[in-house]
């Protein structure tokens, strides 16, 4: 008897989600090929044993063979913040180079129409909006006085990046309540927990858009995401916090990334777990007493021989996730938005707000811009204020990405090299540029023997982008 390799798809067009999810779960009992076992399958019976298994027996890991591709259009980039706060998973959406926005393209939630904000708030989006278009040819004229059409490059390919460049720029208005589209690909597993984060939401918006994804998502897989709901532990935690606002005093006004906490020993354990996984040491500890008694040569020796072939796109190996860092960092909205995306690594984001004050970029001003650029921002933190003491989750809405957030997060040293490697690269947004950039000299410094062959560019550091981006990183 032969037992011929087979690698293959279970067409998705062919079978529903949950039919493929019940194929896989099954290969553990049935000694059928998978195809067969999907093919003798219906809905009925794939229901039943989802049913059994997945919701009386709590095997909640079936539910991730089945993976849906959801398309979300014309939600608040505030609510793609919940909808992107799932580990995961994986999105793309619109982005704010490549893309310039209508002058009608925001939302406006339930909790602000028919309020006594509404007209306010509606007027200060057009605002926002109506600044935003003006200043786009305006920054892009600016620009392309200082930037040289680059040889080889045609008149049209010259033009694109000195828009995407302004537009880099003129992001810094657009407003939580911009418009924007977003694909997700998720199994239902995470996406029963998506849900009943969204559920759970204080905006009215994002509770919509989970209700909407709970009818989509059982159109597909309607036993596994059958008990999404709104969760109460959920809620409770954040109305009892809220609450209690138990810490009075002034806001430091610094806004440099700081390095909260690390493991002390991480480069240590990192070396001895490589040693162990290579069979070189008889156990974890054997290894970590063998590094610890090596001189800091010999150590740098070893960490050189680990990292020697390893080419820009290559992943360190899993081991260096033995090593952690905890940050504080404060970005303006628009970094914030592109951090929030590696989902890897451990994030608590303050409410979006205006009290960390808004970034000037230096583009603004060289254009001739500052003026109308303060007065909006400026418009917008008086509303904010004004609603966030009536309701501060709506008031959010009309926060433009140039104000500042406060992350506290956590990752460990191999995602470090993936995020300084992507957000430090010169083609990276220059606001994201910065924060990796001060986070790669706080790895060099704690962690030096692997933290030098960090992917990033050299000969330029944060200082550098805050001098030739920035006017001012906190203005009031």
């Amino acid at each position: 008897m032969t037992h011929p390799r087979r690698i293959y798809l279970l067409n998705p067009q062919a079978f529903r989600p949950e039919t493929i999810a019940v194929a896989f779960a099954k290969t553990s009992r049935s000694p059928l090929p998978f195809d067969e076992i999907a093919a003798e399958l219906n809905e009925d019976q794939a229901a039943r044993f989802h049913e059994k298994w997945v919701v009386g027996y709590g095997h909640a890991s079936v539910a991730e063979h089945a993976v849906l591709h959801i398309a979300i259009e014309n939600v608040s980039r505030l609510a793609i913040e919940t909808i992107e706060n799932n580990r995961l998973a994986s999105f793309t959406e619109k982005s704010t180079r490549y893309q310039q926005w209508e002058d009608d393209a925001f939302y406006i939630p339930a909790e602000i129409r028919d309020s006594r904000f509404q007209d306010a708030y509606v007027e200060t989006c057009q605002a926002l909006f109506r600044a935003y278009q003006a200043m786009l040819p305006a920054v892009k004229t600016d620009l392309m006085e200082v930037h040289d059409q680059q040889p080889g490059e045609t008149d049209r390919a010259y033009q694109r990046r000195m828009q995407s460049d302004a537009s880099d720029v003129c992001r810094f208005l657009l407003p939580a309540a911009s418009l924007a589209n977003v694909g997700v690909t998720i199994n239902a597993r995470a996406l029963e927990y998506a849900i009943c984060k969204m559920l759970s939401s204080p905006l009215s918006e994002v509770q919509s858009i989970g209700e909407q994804l709970r009818i989509r998502g059982r159109e597909e897989a309607p036993t596994l995401i059958k008990y999404a709901d709104c969760n109460a532990y959920l809620v409770g935690v954040r109305e009892r916090i809220q609450q209690m606002n138990v810490i009075q005093g002034e806001r430091s006004r610094d806004p440099n990334l700081r390095l909260v906490a690390w493991d002390q020993d991480g480069e240590e354990r990192i070396l001895a777990a490589i040693l162990g996984r290579f069979g070189a040491a008889q156990g974890f500890h054997q290894a970590l007493d063998f590094i610890r008694g090596l001189p800091p040569e010999r150590k740098q020796a070893l960490a050189a021989e680990i990292m020697a072939e390893r080419q820009r796109y290559d992943q360190p190996l899993r081991e260096l996730e033995y090593a952690t860092l905890t940050v504080e960092a404060v970005m303006d909205q628009g970094a914030y938005y592109e951090f929030k995306r590696h989902r890897m690594m451990t994030q608590s984001v303050e409410p979006l707000g205006t009290h960390w004050g808004y970034a000037i970029p230096a583009a603004v001003v060289s254009a001739g811009c500052l003026e109308i650029y303060e007065k909006v921002m400026r418009q917008s933190a008086q509303l904010f204020q004004k609603a966030a003491q009536w309701n501060p989750a709506a008031a959010s809405y009309i926060v433009p990405n140039g104000f500042n957030r406060r992350v506290l997060f956590m990752m460990n040293l191999r995602e470090a090299f993936h995020f300084c490697r992507l957000r430090a690269a010169e083609t990276a947004h220059f606001s994201i540029r910065r924060i990796a950039l001060q986070l790669s000299d706080h790895i060099r410094k704690v962690y030096p023997l692997f933290g030098q062959y960090l992917d990033v560019p050299q000969g330029q550091n944060s200082q550098d982008i805050e001098q030739l981006y920035f006017s001012q990183l906190q203005a009031e």
